[in-house]
């Protein structure tokens, strides 16, 4: 006959409420991290750059600016030098002003769709004034009909992805597919050795086949593909790398890394969406530095910034890798140091030693 089985004690009382008190907790967590960011995001501090004669652009700065700080006005000598600046992401917008026109305003929609519909605004604002100056000629007797404010879109978004809804989910894999990875190559793979070799092959391979599936297939990315495929593959081994070198330093908890640093505190900063500027300070800059906000920036750059540079986002990628790497290589050393210890220990009392005392 088979032997009964054996059913689990009943959990205490004490460990029930805990962890019905923890679990509560973890969600109201994660609520606060996926929401806060979009209810305290608002519009402020936008660069934008002003080109004209000098006491125009200086009157329409002071407008601008005067009891608000919806924009950071910069002012440029000329049209050229304000959609230089724009292509170099110094700006999300400009007003181009000039003597005997109307004003024109300058917009690169592929930086951020938000920033582009307050320059439209702007645009319906100095219409207006444009409107109202003409009808106050015209009632002192100048027929002139007034002229209409311009809007070009200097970096337009791609026909594949005209809203920037693909662009900005493309972040999204980012953060998964580098938890993912880290995560499974703690559980399934053993040894450093082995550890960083599937790391290696990892994100290499999803480098490139994230960014085919992404360019090649749905036409969200732009620009070069291998540049998009090694961004894509530092950003996974900046999260992945990470995750991995905490696990070989102080365990399987380690993994946890993941979820808090990278989903629920550094994702929701990235401001994939909107610029990090209209985050409270000073945590829109906060979330730029690490791979979420970096790698976000960096394939918008590739994808439609060419002239813009992103050194520092391929150094904060880099930098992340190597951190993670080099707490793979102490781990390693930590668990040698103690592994030795332990033979040595094991050497030095052998099990069946005589004892002493008996001979």
């Amino acid at each position: 006959m088979s032997a009964p089985s054996v059913l689990p004690q009943p959990t205490p009382w004490r460990r029930v409420v805990v962890t019905s008190v923890l679990v509560a907790a973890i969600v109201s967590l994660v609520v606060i991290a996926f929401t806060w960011p979009s209810r305290a995001s608002s519009a402020h501090d936008i660069s934008i750059a002003i080109a004209g004669p000098s006491a125009a652009s200086n009157q329409l700065k002071s407008a601008l600016t005067k009891g608000n700080d919806t924009f950071d006005v910069q002012l440029a000598d000329t049209r050229a030098d304000a959609v230089r600046m724009l292509k170099e992401r110094d700006v999300y917008g400009a007003v181009v002003l000039s003597s005997g026109s109307a004003p024109e305003v300058l917009t690169a929609t592929a930086a951020s769709p938000a920033v582009a519909q307050v320059m439209n605004g702007v645009a319906a604002k100095l219409q207006a004034q444009a409107q109202a100056q003409g009808s106050a000629a015209s009632a002192a007797g100048d027929a002139a009909a007034a002229p209409t404010v311009a809007v070009t879109d200097v970096v337009p978004l791609s026909d594949d992805d005209p809203t920037g809804s693909g662009l900005v989910a493309a972040a999204f894999p980012l953060v998964m597919g580098g938890m993912l990875g880290g995560i499974l190559l703690t559980f399934l793979v053993h040894g450093t050795g082995r550890r960083l070799v599937g790391l290696v092959a990892f994100v290499v391979i999803a480098g490139f086949a994230v960014a085919g599936i992404l360019q090649g297939w749905l036409g969200i990315l732009q620009g070069h593909y291998l540049e998009n495929a090694a961004a894509f593959a530092l950003a996974l081994s900046a999260i992945a790398g990470t995750i991995l070198g905490a696990s070989t330093l102080i365990g399987r908890l380690g993994v946890s890394v993941g979820p808090v640093l990278f989903l629920l505190f550094a994702n929701p900063l990235a401001s994939a969406a909107t610029p990090s500027s209209f985050l409270p300070a000073p945590w829109g800059v906060i979330g730029q530095w690490f791979p979420p906000g970096a790698g976000a920036r960096l394939l918008r750059d590739i994808s439609y910034f060419p002239d813009a540079n992103s050194t520092l986002q391929w150094l904060i990628l880099v930098g992340w890798t190597a951190f993670g790497l080099a707490l793979m290589g102490i781990g390693a050393l930590v668990h040698e140091q103690r592994r030795r210890a332990h033979h040595g220990e094991h050497v030095a009392r052998p099990e069946h030693a005589p004892d002493p005392l008996t001979v």
